[in-house]
């Protein structure tokens, strides 16, 4: 466990993260070539959409060795739309390095990703990456981030130049410059940078164990062993973020992030406490290698190219092939199969997978994205991860009718991929409805159906499900008489009907007496009114809160009979919305909407264009927090426009609230609709 490091690539598309990942790999000798990410040939982005997309769209792992050290890397999107891989990336890893474009300022994908990742009681860094770029500024770049977020980097590289006069670093710690990949002495022109950033890291380290800081009070600094052992306690206690500078595609200190990586960051043995839940209880345990298994899958892949995957971090104890363990989240027993070590698509058998590891398990039955595996005969489980709430929606149909059959199982293996994306049977509207953060995934899901499963698709803005009620009452009657020769029909029905508060149902009452209408086909009246509640009158939409009172009619010794009173039923209700002023009900949703103060203005005025109610508004750091009320079918197309009206930085999460009349004007609109449907 001392000897291996895991870490995860977050933060902005763009950044290069899977560029430093790709240089990593080949300095280690992992791979034979650097790969780019604009020529398609990166290892960790293989898929077919990302080649196309020239983008990270899915979690990547890999695993070099550097300094006896084995690394297991992670490199995440930083679209905000996938999202949901830096969170997986995050359950398996005890570092987060933040890749930072040092010349596109404060960027919304670095914003999120640090707003997602921050609270996570892992060790962070920072990688100011691309010094070699135009407008490149270290120090700017670690300025804005201080600025807009609660986290606080402190140099340990200090660049040596920028944009095309970056040559390389310098190492505060040891004092030593690296350029061209070689130990060199630090630039004359920087000592006194160097010195002074490298008090300032002296304190921060100090300030995080009162050993050290009482030695640097006493001696007024720290020796180089007692920084370098002193950094790595403050980055796992979290009081020091250090901060990197490199170029990735020009291989400039690439070298000197991976001895820092090994010598700096922490094992899994020095954070070795792992949170877990034992049958109902929350508790902390200490893992090692001869402890009982925990291991959790953070990741699930199925490709019919490539294979089923599901890379897996081992935590505790080790995984070895043709082990029985149990997965609580499925209450079920599950066999280990073949296991890999994982670099890209290239995978390679191993015998086991020890505590601190992470790999590939081939071909496991049970066991998928998000699940715990554990020793047989223990209730142990990790705490679930939270993951963002859903903010766009799609309905989804396969284009042929022969593929409806395939889809299903199809989009399920998809969704155990991605476990922020969910599908739903809108029974009412009677559409497969699928939700996740924004369009470029849901885009992703249907590009994936048609590569992987041949399966052609259309998506559309769903369905809104509406409800129909009535505002006035209605005392009204229906004669069914129908002679056709033979057998007539014949059943008549007095009904009073009236609104119920909103949210009572429905409320059905017998009234008749003297026999008007035989006891035997009251059953008829109340089924037919159930089956007409269900396909609505005006629109086709259900009908709630009504109160229907049968209390006279008359009936046929010979042509009465249940159909009968189920046709006099439909048609005295229908009879009775004519003149009880019928209204459509809308869905309604609480917003709760999180943008910079700069865009306030704009964002307000589009929810009140949107039929929204600006219920209040309430500061958190350098955002509001506007707590609106907005329409469903408002709500389905919200996303994309809200990132268009504040640059990608704003967000929002819903809930249902209630249902509340549509106005007369989009009532029309949905009810002309429904009609052109039924014609």
């Amino acid at each position: 466990m001392k000897n291996i490091r895991n870490i995860a690539l977050v933060g902005s598309s763009g950044a290069g993260k899977t560029s430093l990942a790709e240089q990593m790999l080949f300095n280690s000798k992992a791979t034979t070539r650097v790969g780019k990410v604009d020529d398609g040939n990166t290892v960790m982005d293989f898929s077919a959409e990302e080649i196309e997309k020239g983008m990270s769209m899915t979690l990547g792992v890999a695993n070099f060795n550097w300094k006896n050290t084995k690394v297991n890397i992670l490199d995440t999107p930083g679209y905000v739309d996938f999202s949901g891989e830096q969170i997986a990336a995050a359950t398996a890893v005890e570092n987060l390095l933040f890749v930072v474009n040092a010349a596109a300022g404060f960027e919304v994908g670095l914003e999120q990703s640090i707003e997602l990742l921050e609270d996570k009681k892992l060790a962070k860094a920072i990688i100011v990456n691309r010094m070699d770029n135009e407008g490149a500024d270290f120090n700017k770049a670690l300025e804005l981030i201080k600025e807009n977020t609660s986290m606080v980097p402190v140099p340990v590289f200090l660049p040596i130049g920028s944009e095309h006069k970056f040559t390389g670093v310098v190492d505060i710690i040891k004092g030593k410059a690296f350029i061209d990949g070689k130990v060199a002495d630090i630039p004359a022109d920087m000592a006194d940078l160097v010195e002074e950033s490298r008090m300032v890291l002296m304190e921060s380290v100090a300030e995080s164990d009162d050993d050290l800081l009482e030695k640097y009070f006493e001696a007024g600094e720290l020796t180089d062993e007692e920084l370098s052992k002193g950094i790595k306690s403050a980055i796992i206690a979290g009081t020091v973020i250090p901060a990197f500078a490199c170029s990735a595609t020009q291989n400039i200190a690439v070298d000197a992030i991976l001895n820092a990586i090994v010598e700096y960051l922490p094992s899994p043995a020095d954070m070795n406490e792992l949170a877990i839940i034992e049958g109902d209880e929350e508790k902390t345990v200490v893992v090692s290698e001869d402890g009982n298994l925990i291991a959790f899958i953070f990741k699930s892949f199925s490709d019919p190219n490539v294979g089923d995957i599901a890379y897996v971090r081992v935590f505790s104890g080790t995984i070895h092939s043709g082990l029985d363990v149990f997965v609580p989240e499925k209450d079920s027993k599950d066999r280990i199969g073949n296991i890999n070590t994982v670099i890209g698509k290239n995978r390679k058998d191993i015998s086991d997978l020890k505590a601190g590891d992470i790999g590939g398990l081939v071909k496991i039955k049970v066991a998928r994205g998000f699940d715990s595996i554990v020793k047989a005969g223990t209730e142990v489980k990790f705490p679930k991860p939270e993951l963002p709430s859903s903010v766009y929606w799609q309905a989804i149909k396969a284009e042929n009718q022969s593929d409806e059959d395939k889809i299903g199982s199809s989009l399920n293996k998809l969704l155990e991929e991605d476990p922020t994306i969910s599908i739903s049977m809108n029974a009412e509207t009677n559409e497969n409805v699928i939700s996740g953060i924004g369009e470029q995934q849901i885009g992703l899901i249907k590009k994936k159906l048609k590569s992987r499963y041949k399966i052609e698709c259309n998506l559309k803005t769903p369905s809104v499900p509406y409800r129909e009620t009535i505002r006035g009452s209605a005392d009204v009657s229906y004669k069914h008489k129908k002679q056709s020769g033979g057998k007539g029909q014949y059943g008549e029905v007095y009904f009073r009907v009236k609104p119920k508060p909103r949210g009572e149902g429905f409320e059905f009452i017998n009234s008749v007496v003297g026999g008007t209408i035989p006891s035997k086909f009251i059953p008829a009246i109340e089924k037919g009114l159930n089956e007409i509640l269900v396909e609505g009158i005006i629109s086709g939409n259900p009908i709630v809160d009504l109160s229907v009172e049968v209390y006279y009619g008359s009936y046929h010794d010979v042509d009465s009979s249940e159909m009968a009173f189920k046709i006099a039923t439909w048609q005295c209700l229908k009879k009775a919305f004519e003149v009880a002023k019928p209204i459509l009900l809308e869905p309604v949703y609480e917003a709760k909407i999180i943008i910079p103060d700069e865009y306030m203005g704009d964002v307000m005025g589009d929810v009140s264009t949107r039929r929204g109610k600006i219920l209040g508004m309430e500061q958190k750091g350098n955002k509001q927090i506007l707590n609106a009320q907005m329409p469903l079918a408002e709500l389905f197309n919200y996303y994309p426009a809200l990132k268009s009206l504040t640059q990608g930085r704003g967000k929002f999460t819903q809930k249902f609230s209630h249902y509340e009349k549509v106005p007369d004007e989009v009532a029309a609109k949905v009810i002309a609709e429904a009609n052109k449907k039924d014609e």
